[in-house]
C-alpha cells in the first residue's frame, strides 16, 4: 500500500482537513462516474431503437426515457430502503430502519449519503432499461412501466440486497457464502437479461416472427447506424460502470492519505478493455463460422457481451482471464441467440439475454479458472495455474449458488408480473395496433413523418407487343414481404424489385402530434413489389402474391397488372420476352 504523509506544519492541515480532502476527492470521482453511467442510457436508446422497426422507434425511445424517470424516483422512495432492510434481514441482523427519503436513504443527510444513493440508483436503472429491448414492438406501455416500477421498488433491490447491501452486519447473504460480483455482471446485467427473456417468453412473439411450424422469420431493425452508435456510447460509459465501482479513491487516517480501491483500478481498466475487444472478436468469429459473413450487429453486440462477461469479476481476474472471458462471452452470443430463437421460439428483439444474461452468468461462473491471489500481478493462481485442487476451485460453488438463487427470484417475480398482465389482457397491444406500429398506437407520433415513396408507374396507352410481357405491381404490408418472395419463387418468378413506399387506401386516417400540434397521418408504410414476367402467366403471379400477402385486415394492399411495350437487357442486349 502506498502512503503519502502530509506534513501538518508545512501545509497547516489538521486531521479533519485531510479527511475532508479525502472525502472531496472520493465524491468528485463518484459523481464523475455516476454521470458517465447515466450517459449509457443514450447508448441504450440508440442501440435498441436501431434494432426495432421504424414504426416502433418513438415507442422504444419513450420507454428508455420513462424507465429512468420512473425508476430513479421509485428507487429513491422505496427501492433503496427495501435493499438495505432485506439485506440485513437475510444476513440475520434485523432491520436497518433505512426506509424512504431523508435520513432513511443511506443514513445521515450528508453529501456522501446522497451521492452514494445516486450511485446505487444508476446501477438499478441499467438493469431496468435492459428489459425494454426484449419486449419491443408489442408490449403495452402501461404494462412495461408498471413492471419498471416493481423492478425498481422490489425485484432488483432484493437481488442487490443478497450481494451488496447489509448496513447493520456488513455481510450480505450471498457475499457471506463467498459469492463475488464486483460491478454487476450478475446483479445488474444478469438480472436485466434473464428478466427480459422471461418477459419476452410470457408476452409471446411479434406477429409474423414465427411460422406455425416454429420457423423464424427475419424482422430486421430499421437502422444499423443507430445500433452501432449506441454500442460505442455504451462501451464508453462502461468505463464508468466498471472502473467507477472502485468508488473510493483514497482513505485518510491520522493525517495521512492512502490509496483505497484505486489500488486495483488498473486491473479493472485492463479487464474492461480486453473483455470489450475480445467480445467483438469472439462474436465476429462465430458468426463467420455460421454464415461465412462477419455480421455487423453480432460484432456490436459482441462488444457488449464481452464487457458483461468481465464486469462482475474485473477486480479479480488476470489479463489472460480477461481475454478468455471476453472471447467466450462474445462467442456464445450467436449460438445462444439462435438457440433462443430457433429452439425456444422466444422473440428477444434486441438479444438482451445472450448479451446480458448468458454472458453475465458465464463470466461469474467461469472466473475461478483465471482468478488472482492477493499480490498476483500478471498471471495469478487460478485453477489453470494452480491445479484442480487449488483454493480457487472452491469458488465455483458459491458462484453457482449465487447464480441459481438470483435466477430463481428473477424468473419467478418477472413471470408473475407479466403473467398477471397477460391474464387480464393488458400485456400487449392489439394486433391492429401492432401492425400499424406502436409509435402511432401508443404515442400518436411518427418518427419519420415525411416518409414517402417513389411515384407509381403510369402506362402510356401504347399497344401491347406480340410478346406477352407484363408487369405485376403489388403494394403490400412490409411484414409480408418474406412470404411474398417465397411465393414468387414457388410460382417460377423469383426476379423482383422492392421499394419502400407510403400510401393510403382503405386503412383509416390517424391523428398524430408533433410538439403538441396535431396533423393527419394518412400515409401508411408499405412495400411495393414489382415483377416483370414473360414466360410465366401474370395471373399465376397475381395469385401467388395475393395468397402470401393476405391477412384479412384492412391495409393488405392491392395488385396491379400493366402491359409492357418492350424490354432490353443491359448486359446482353437481348430485347422483348428474351430480355425478361
Amino acid at each position: 500500500m502506498v502512503v503519502y504523509v502530509i506534513d501538518p506544519v508545512l501545509l497547516e492541515a489538521t486531521a479533519g482537513d485531510v479527511e475532508a480532502l479525502a472525502e472531496g476527492l472520493n465524491l468528485t470521482w463518484a459523481l464523475s462516474v455516476i454521470f458517465l453511467i447515466f450517459f449509457m442510457h443514450a447508448g441504450f436508446a440508440m442501440l435498441e431503437s436501431g434494432q426495432v422497426r421504424s414504426k416502433n422507434v418513438a415507442n422504444q425511445l419513450t420507454k428508455n426515457m420513462l424507465t429512468w424517470a420512473i425508476g430513479v424516483v421509485v428507487f429513491f422512495l422505496i427501492g433503496m430502503g427495501i435493499a438495505n432492510n432485506v439485506g440485513d434481514l437475510l444476513a440475520g441482523g434485523g432491520t436497518s430502519q433505512v426506509t424512504m427519503f431523508g435520513d432513511g436513504v443511506m443514513g445521515p443527510m450528508e453529501s456522501s449519503g446522497w451521492v452514494m444513493w445516486l450511485f446505487s440508483a444508476v446501477f438499478a436503472m441499467t438493469a431496468a432499461t435492459i428489459v425494454s429491448g426484449a419486449v419491443a414492438g408489442r408490449a403495452r406501455l402501461r404494462a412495461y412501466l408498471t413492471y419498471t416500477f416493481l423492478l425498481a421498488a422490489i425485484i432488483y433491490p432484493v437481488v442487490s440486497a443478497m450481494v451488496w447491501y447489509a448496513p447493520l452486519t456488513g455481510s450480505p447473504f450471498l457475499t457471506e457464502l463467498g459469492f463475488h460480483d464486483f460491478a454487476g455482471g450478475m446483479v445488474v446485467h444478469g438480472v436485466g437479461g434473464i428478466a427480459g427473456l422471461t418477459a419476452a417468453w410470457v408476452l409471446g412473439s411479434r406477429i409474423g416472427r414465427f411460422d406455425e411450424d416454429g420457423t423464424a422469420n427475419v424482422m430486421p431493425g430499421h437502422s444499423m447506424t443507430f445500433a452501432v452508435l449506441g454500442t460505442l456510447i455504451l462501451a464508453f460509459g462502461w468505463y464508468g460502470f466498471n472502473v467507477g465501482t472502485a468508488a473510493s479513491v483514497v482513505t485518510a487516517e491520522a493525517g495521512s492519505i492512502a490509496l483505497a480501491d484505486f489500488a486495483f483500478v488498473g486491473r479493472v481498466t485492463m479487464a474492461t478493455t480486453l473483455g470489450m475487444g475480445m467480445g467483438a472478436l469472439g462474436a465476429g468469429f462465430v458468426s463467420y463460422l455460421q454464415t461465412g459473413k462477419v455480421d455487423t450487429l453480432y460484432v456490436a453486440n459482441g462488444i457488449l457481451a464481452g464487457l458483461v462477461g468481465v464486469t462482475g469479476v474485473a477486480d479479480v481476474i488476470t489479463p489472460m482471464g480477461a481475454l478468455a472471458l471476453g472471447f467466450l462471452a462474445g462467442a456464445q452470443l450467436p449460438i445462444v441467440f439462435r438457440f433462443v430463437t430457433d429452439r425456444l421460439n422466444i422473440d428477444d428483439v434486441c438479444a438482451v439475454f445472450p448479451v446480458h444474461g448468458s454472458a453475465g452468468v458465464l463470466g461469474i461462473v467461469l472466473f475461478p479458472l483465471w482468478s488472482t491471489n492477493p499480490g498476483a500481478v500478471v498471471i495469478g493462481d487460478g485453477i489453470i495455474a494452480g491445479g484442480i485442487f487449488s483454493i480457487e476451485a472452491a469458488q465455483f460453488i458459491p458462484q453457482i449458488i449465487g447464480v441459481l438463487v438470483i435466477t430463481v427470484w428473477i424468473v419467478g417475480a418477472t413471470a408473475l408480473v407479466w403473467g398477471v398482465f397477460k391474464v387480464i389482457d393488458q400485456a400487449r397491444v392489439s394486433p391492429e395496433h401492432e401492425a400499424e406500429g406502436l409509435d402511432l398506437a401508443e404515442h400518436g407520433v411518427e418518427t419519420y413523418p415525411e416518409f414517402g415513396g417513389q411515384p407509381e408507374l403510369v402506362t402510356d396507352g401504347g399497344e401491347v407487343p406480340d410478346e406477352d410481357i407484363a408487369m405485376v405491381t403489388a403494394i403490400i404490408r412490409p411484414d409480408r414481404l418474406n412470404k411474398v418472395k417465397q411465393a414468387l419463387v414457388n410460382a417460377g418468378a423469383p426476379s423482383l424489385t422492392v421499394t419502400n413506399v407510403a400510401g393510403r387506401g382503405s386503412q383509416p386516417t390517424k391523428v398524430g402530434q408533433w410538439r403538441g400540434d396535431e396533423y393527419a397521418v394518412d400515409l401508411h408504410q408499405k412495400v411495393k413489389v414489382e415483377v416483370v414476367v414473360a414466360d410465366v402467366p401474370a395471373a399465376d403471379v397475381v395469385d401467388a402474391i395475393a395468397e402470401a400477402a393476405h391477412t384479412g385486415e384492412p391495409g393488405d394492399g392491392k395488385i396491379f397488372v400493366f402491359p409492357v411495350s418492350d424490354a432490353r437487357q443491359v448486359r446482353t442486349g437481348a430485347v422483348g420476352a428474351e430480355a425478361v
